[in-house]
């Protein structure tokens, strides 16, 4: 199908960054949300917020113009979604609000209009239950700021028509987000990484181990600082799956079940299979390195001027 009208339902900070990026990509976006006053307030607070933006360097020129062109305030959820090809829910994270909101949307759209859900952690399957035409639902998750941050989970449930997941993906690719494929389960990939590493920080803190201050720094100057480039399997790696298999040793010795050696790093390393110096590994194949190296040391060190340039963040210890 193709999509072009969109609505956006819930136009707070998460609602309305997604329909300013939607805006921006050239698509007439219509706001909802609890009521008609509410939304116009929002629709006024995003276009202001797109003119300073553009101001301070961090729109593109004409960015804010293209909000304020394509973005409007519809005067009910009935009515933004009325014509809607495309409605992304972006509501409080309870599911019985999500799940009044999606009956009023399923009665007033049109019936091939595709519903999605900008949920953190629900499963998409769970929601989908609201809905009596299950197979246009699916899992299109931003994250806050939605202008700023580039990546978006695509997560499909048991039910959702295959044939809608690449059209969505290519709208989502308009707005310039690069997008990822999940399987339907609860935090999808990118809470239940987040979630286990401040599961794992606030043990830490309650052990004695460290402070929340330090804790913080050493995750933003350490491994934090390459993760703008490399993920945790590109980083394996490239330190090598064999040295990897003997920490998680170390760890299993010290700490027992909940840092046992995963078993997919046992097989690679019993493969041969120990990243890019042998073998290759998670994602990266096994070769001459001298420009993936290369490559990392200049994201490194320019990203190092910019925290620099940028200096601490305000109330942060």
């Amino acid at each position: 199908m193709q999509i072009n009208k969109i609505a956006v339902v819930g136009a707070g900070y998460m609602g309305g960054g997604i329909a300013q990026e939607y805006a921006i990509a050239g698509h007439p976006v219509v706001l909802a949300d609890v009521d008609a006053e509410l939304t116009r307030k929002n629709r006024a607070r995003l276009v202001a917020e797109a003119k300073d933006w553009e101001e301070r360097g961090l729109f593109r020129p004409g960015e804010a113009a293209l909000v304020e062109q394509n973005l409007s305030a519809g005067e009910s959820i009935e009515a933004a979604v009325a014509d809607a090809d495309y409605i992304q829910e972006a509501v409080p994270e309870v599911p019985e609000i999500k799940e009044q909101v999606y009956r009023r949307i399923e009665a007033a759209c049109r019936p091939d209009a595709v519903i999605a859900s900008n949920t953190s952690t629900l499963p998409i399957g769970q929601l989908a239950e609201a809905l009596e035409h299950k197979g246009r639902f699916l899992g299109v998750h931003f994250s806050n700021p939605a202008p700023f941050i580039p990546g978006v989970e695509i997560i499909a449930h048991e039910g959702t028509d295959e044939a809608i997941v690449p059209d969505v993906e290519a709208l989502v690719a308009q707005t310039g987000k690069l997008t990822a494929r999940v399987k339907d389960s609860p935090g999808f990939c990118l809470n239940r990484l987040q979630y286990a590493l401040l599961k794992e920080a606030i043990n830490m803190v309650d052990e004695g181990v460290v402070t929340a201050e330090d804790l913080d720094i050493v995750v933003r100057t350490t491994f934090g600082f390459r993760l703008p480039f490399f993920g945790p399997f590109a980083i394996a790696d490239m330190a090598g799956l064999d040295v990897y298999l003997n920490c998680f040793r170390t760890f299993e010795d010290h700490y027992g079940e909940r840092f046992a050696t995963p078993e997919g790093l046992k097989e690679l390393v019993a493969g041969g299979h120990l990243g890019t110096k042998k073998g290759g590994g998670f994602v990266i194949p096994a070769g001459d390195t001298t420009e993936l190296v290369a490559y990392r040391n200049t994201a490194y060190g320019r990203l190092a001027r910019l925290v620099d340039e940028l200096g601490q963040a305000p109330a942060v210890k």
